[in-house]
């Protein structure tokens, strides 16, 4: 949530969430936000588009129709999310057989309470890749693809999650800047993001906990004004030597500065 924030374009309510960190304090505030948001953001989203922003509204990733927001779901889309549902009654009725094999409180266990640790997980590498307490938060007019691929954070997930993972939280930001690299080419594509665009290049080495508590106390943003807005350099001569998947794959020829 966004203080100050600009109608339709950002989540506004920043002004409540300071408001309420202030009633019952930052730190118990910021906790009780910190656990409801790994606990049950990712199904918020899912049901009801919660912190998805103002252009899709309230959306749902099972009903691509009406009452629904349906920006969400362009073109043949609906018809894929439709066949997703016939999966997850499939699945569903599956769980329940399952149940009624073993117990409830057993399928809780093997099933129920990993994925619940798994979406907690989802949650905070997605929080942790693109939010702290000084990346801004940028207009229509501000954002191009590359500034808003920069604005992304690499952090120190250590050996054991990289290894889990293909290091998607420590080389996130080449990711962003060409979602065709494949992970095997990610710590070299990062290495030669890091050594071309040294002011750009956005890596935060503090503990994975301690960067998750600070970005939820500090939670609410404030709308960053013009003259706090990062800028890049002109960067064709710096792009010269770089490997030939760091050309961003969305937006063909989308610019590297403002």
């Amino acid at each position: 949530m966004v203080v100050g924030a600009t109608p339709g374009i950002e989540n506004e309510g920043g002004e409540g969430e300071l408001e309420n960190a202030k009633k019952f304090g930052k730190g118990p505030w910021g906790a009780l936000q910190l656990l409801l948001h790994l606990g049950i953001g990712w199904p918020a989203y899912l049901l009801w588009g919660a912190t998805g922003g103002p252009k899709y509204g309230t959306s749902n990733h099972f009903v691509p129709v009406k009452p629904f927001n349906t920006n969400l779901w362009p073109a043949s889309w609906p018809t894929k999310v439709w066949r997703s549902d016939i999966g997850i009654v499939l699945m569903s009725s599956v769980l329940a057989c399952v149940g009624k094999l073993i117990g409830g409180r057993r399928l809780t266990m093997l099933y129920f309470a990993p994925y619940v640790f798994t979406n907690a997980w989802l949650v905070l590498y997605t929080w942790l890749q693109h939010t702290d307490v000084d990346v801004p938060h940028l207009t229509n007019d501000e954002f191009s693809y590359m500034r808003g691929a920069f604005l992304t954070i690499d952090r120190p997930y250590g050996p054991i999650f990289d290894w889990f993972h293909h290091q998607i939280g420590s080389t996130h930001v080449a990711h962003h800047i060409d979602c065709t690299i494949p992970h095997y080419h990610a710590r070299e594509a990062t290495d030669a993001i890091a050594a071309a665009f040294p002011k750009a290049y956005l890596y935060d080495p503090t503990p994975i906990h301690i960067a998750l508590y600070r970005s939820r106390l500090n939670a609410p943003r404030l709308a960053a004004p013009r003259a706090a807005i990062c800028r890049f350099p002109e960067a064709p001569s710096a792009r010269v030597g770089l490997l030939p998947w760091l050309l961003p794959c969305p937006r063909e020829g989308a610019p590297l500065a403002a």
